[in-house]
């Protein structure tokens, strides 16, 4: 998942990254509202984590700006400010959670959690197939009462596609939502292949069901 965050408070934005990086997210910063809109212009993001009170711009003004260019993103309001108008104008613009100062990171990753599972229809933080279970909270894959071991991008990849069931994606969109940057020069790499390769792998240890379907020319698809 990628994530923007805009707050000018330095030292906040730069704790919030720390912490959701090490919760494998791909995070970008942005510190005044003209950084933020040169980012959301050219990068999808699925959440934009977003402080009203900028230095240059009204992160109000952001939000409807934002959602030209990132029409699936989620936005949390993250702001000092508790007045009711506020709340309501960012709401009726699209945020689709409000975040007090000061607020606790454990708060927050819950709240793009439970927003995340309600964006791809999941209501329970544990999604089911077949006798596999992945626990997206806790980062978890087993097979029935079986642990299995995921590396950090094969877990990434495979929660994605498992989050985006019945969906195409294609390479550009697994490279882009999973590693966070994606550069020409790559594009005809197969290391996104390779890593289906190797899921496909673990899952058939369990399963020989075709999980993930190979779309030709495209991408791939979970199906369940």
């Amino acid at each position: 998942m990628r994530i923007l965050i805009v707050e000018d408070e330095k030292s906040l934005a730069s704790e919030i990254k720390q912490f959701l990086v090490k919760e494998d997210y791909n995070i970008d910063l942005a510190h005044t509202g003209e950084e933020a809109s040169e980012l959301i212009s050219v990068n999808p993001y699925d959440f934009i984590l977003l402080d009203i009170g900028l230095p240059d711009y009204n992160g109000l003004d952001l939000i409807k700006e934002a959602k030209k260019y990132n029409s699936e993103a989620y936005f949390i309001v993250i702001t000092a400010r508790g007045e009711l108008e506020d709340k309501i104008k960012g709401f009726d613009l699209g945020a689709d959670d409000y975040l007090p100062k000061p607020f606790s990171l454990l708060e927050l990753l819950s709240r793009i959690q439970a927003i995340t599972r309600r964006k791809f229809g999941h209501q329970e933080s544990v999604i089911k197939f077949g006798g596999f279970s992945l626990d997206t909270n806790k980062k978890h894959f087993q097979f029935k009462d079986k642990s299995i071991s995921l590396t950090k991008k094969e877990y990434k990849l495979l929660s994605y596609l498992v989050l985006n069931k019945n969906r195409v994606l294609d390479r550009l969109q697994l490279t882009e939502h999973i590693w966070g940057e994606f550069y020409e020069d790559d594009y005809d790499s197969n290391y996104i292949d390779v890593h289906i390769k190797n899921v496909r792998k673990k899952l058939a240890e369990f399963d020989n069901t075709n999980w993930i379907k190979t779309v030709r020319g495209i991408g791939y698809k979970f199906e369940f």
